[in-house]
């Protein structure tokens, strides 16, 4: 680098690297994570198996304006009333005679 003309920021800026290199070589800052190591971290997410048999589906639907108004006025948790609204309608029809 003797040969290299630098201004003053980018000579700070090269000392900088230069004791971050070093730092890195004693251990200091950089860790090294082997595939070993690796294996052993948590992984994200839920755990296996600890999903609901039971999830319920994403679905695009579209709803009267009077009947959506009305599940809504009803607050929090509408979504949930209007399935078991359309759950009880099962019980008692059957979907292949409508």
């Amino acid at each position: 680098m003797a040969d290299v003309k630098m201004d003053a920021e980018m000579l700070a800026f090269a000392n900088d690297v230069a004791e971050s290199i070093r730092q890195a070589k004693r251990g200091e800052f950089a860790a090294v994570h082997t595939p070993e190591m690796i294996a052993g971290y948590k992984a994200r997410g839920r755990p296996v198996g600890t999903r609901k048999a039971d999830t319920k589906q994403a679905v695009t639907v579209r709803y009267s304006p009077d009947v959506l108004e009305a599940f809504k006025a009803t607050g929090p948790g509408w979504q949930a009333r209007m399935n078991d609204a359309l759950r009880e309608w099962l019980g008692q029809h059957s979907p292949a005679s409508v």
